[in-house]
């Protein structure tokens, strides 16, 4: 017994240095910085220009047959966080998004990859929009390298059944944070 759970540990490590190598990064943010205003939202008291930025990935575990990509704020004042961003069904050979690849109807997102429902209630980018007066909101974007081609979820699904079914296929993740704030 104990030698079995020896290899499952060698394994489950080796798995884990493996996914060390995954990393993400923006060209437009660097992670631990202030997010540019143009990534804020346009809408609810907020004026920016509801751009996503260009995110690029490398180091993909063996057996990557998709990618899904999130951008979420745990600092919300809602109890749950708030879902700003979810691609899922990206091809395996794609290795980055491009600017404003978030716009709803997108036409340069990859082939295949979709765009899911985020808790403004839209399939498409929303960008940052933290309540005036608030310490500056964390804002964690991550890439996910899966073990499925596709996600199967309906188009209205929650970005939290989206989430559930990213994490049951999930091979490895790699994400960084930026920060945002809006004075009063």
């Amino acid at each position: 017994m104990r030698r079995l759970l020896t290899v499952a540990a060698l394994v489950c490590f080796s798995s884990l240095a493996y996914s060390q190598d995954f990393k993400l990064s923006s060209p437009e943010i660097k992670a631990g910085s202030t997010m540019p205003k143009r990534f804020e939202f346009n809408g609810f008291g907020c004026s920016g220009e509801n751009k996503s930025p260009a995110l690029k990935w490398s180091g993909a575990p063996k057996g990557t047959k998709s990618f899904a990509v999130t951008m979420y704020d745990p600092d919300a004042p809602t109890g749950s966080g708030w879902w700003h961003w979810v691609v899922i069904n990206i091809p395996a050979d794609v290795t980055e998004l491009s600017s404003d690849a978030g716009a709803q109807n997108s036409t340069t997102l990859p082939k295949g990859a979709v765009q899911g429902r985020t808790d403004y209630g839209v399939n498409a980018w929303g960008g940052t929009c933290p309540p005036q007066g608030d310490k500056p909101h964390r804002y964690i974007f991550t890439v996910y390298a899966l073990k499925t081609d596709k996600i199967d979820v309906p188009a209205d699904a929650t970005a939290a059944l989206t989430g559930y079914m990213i994490h049951a296929n999930m091979l490895a993740k790699a994400s960084f944070t930026a920060k945002y704030g809006r004075s009063k």
